[in-house]
């Protein structure tokens, strides 16, 4: 089970990750679509990976927008399977602008 990152580990993660911030025990992200359908593509997209990897997400789809919010509960806060799972996303082909 990976452990609680310190805050040192988290803010060196951070500068890593362009647009993802920090919210309390959470790093979150809102990409912006070009239509609906393509933001459920997309939560769909990161669904399937995220499933693979047993690190699941809060996903929430609006009107154009993905919102990505990343925690690890079992650890109370951010590991590194956050981040992982954050660059794997931002890696993504075709990722729609933010």
């Amino acid at each position: 089970m990976p452990g609680k990152l310190t805050e040192e580990h988290i803010q060196t993660h951070l500068k890593q990750l362009d647009g993802w911030t920090r919210e309390g025990d959470q790093i979150v992200k809102t990409y912006v679509l070009s239509s609906y359908a393509e933001g459920l593509a997309f939560a769909s997209t990161i669904g399937y990976m995220a499933d693979a990897l047993n690190h699941h997400p809060d996903l929430l789809i609006t009107w154009k927008r993905v919102t990505v919010t990343l925690s690890t509960h079992d650890v109370g806060g951010l590991s590194e399977k956050d981040f992982d799972l954050a660059q794997r996303i931002e890696a993504l082909p075709h990722r729609p602008r933010t």
